[in-house]
């Protein structure tokens, strides 16, 4: 039998710890989101008399509506291409050993390395150029790009560690390497597929530069710059604030919480692999 030992309690005390300092920031945002606006005193206090108009305050003020609208169509359509795209590259590239494949893997590889601030302006000016300013497929064509190098990354760690079995009685069986792909492959990378899927909708979901700067002076915003627009230079609603950033969080936290068991076994698969 397991005996509870000294090092158990210190590891359970630290564990309490951690989770006490993870969950104090979430205190705050719950407790500014339901306070009312005439009560300044501490942030640390509990609430007294909780109220909820804070918000649909924030909704209205804050055209939190439209906001929530382009940060779904931006962050669903940035990830889907990504994953598609992504996918599709990384199963030659896993399996082909060759060296185009190599190289071609190195050089999408340099997309991790080289920081995208570099070439924030050429992309700017081509983006003005072809007319995609203040539109949300400027945001898709810039997110769909960053993010491919990374999951691609992902996917062929994870293809590598699969067993060839499957794909090769496939190809033997009449299938060519798309059907064998979509068939057989694919399935199997449902658990790397639901991490990569969870990892850039919470980066596209929570950038604040991009949609800032392509999306300024139209009237078109994603949540994190609608949210920064009750911020003022001598006024700061921050019941307001703290209101909408509980409702920008909520999307994203609905979607980690219904996938996080295929997101523990994705880190899980590609660890063995």
């Amino acid at each position: 039998m397991n005996r509870y030992r000294r090092s158990t309690f210190a590891l359970e005390l630290g564990m309490i710890a951690v989770a006490l300092v993870i969950a104090f920031p979430v205190y705050v945002l719950i407790n500014l989101a339901v306070r009312a606006p005439s009560d300044t005193s501490s942030p640390l206090r509990p609430t007294t008399s909780p109220t909820l108009s804070n918000f649909t305050d924030a909704w209205r003020d804050g055209a939190l509506g439209g906001a929530l609208g382009n940060s779904l169509l931006v962050t669903t359509a940035s990830v889907l291409i990504v994953l598609a795209v992504s996918a599709l590259a990384a199963y030659p590239l896993a399996r082909v050993k060759k060296n185009w494949s190599r190289g071609t893997f190195a050089l999408i590889m340099l997309g991790l390395i080289l920081p995208f601030q570099l070439a924030t302006l050429p992309l700017y000016q081509t983006m003005r150029d072809l007319g995609l300013l203040g539109q949300a497929w400027a945001l898709i064509l810039f997110y769909s790009g960053l993010q491919v190098p990374f999951t691609t990354f992902l996917y062929v760690g994870f293809i590598r560690g699969l067993p060839r079995d499957f794909e090769d009685a496939a190809l033997i069986d009449g299938c060519g390497y798309w059907q064998a792909f979509r068939h057989v492959v694919f399935p199997m990378l449902r658990p790397i597929t639901v991490t990569a899927l969870v990892l850039n909708a919470v980066f596209v979901w929570n950038d604040f530069f991009t949609p800032l700067l392509y999306l300024s002076g139209s009237g078109q915003q994603t949540m994190p710059v609608a949210v920064a627009g009750f911020v003022g230079q001598y006024v700061s609603e921050w019941n307001l604030i703290f209101a909408a950033l509980l409702i920008s969080v909520i999307p994203i936290l609905l979607v980690y919480f219904a996938l996080q068991r295929s997101i523990i076994n994705g880190f899980a698969g590609g660890l063995k692999g």
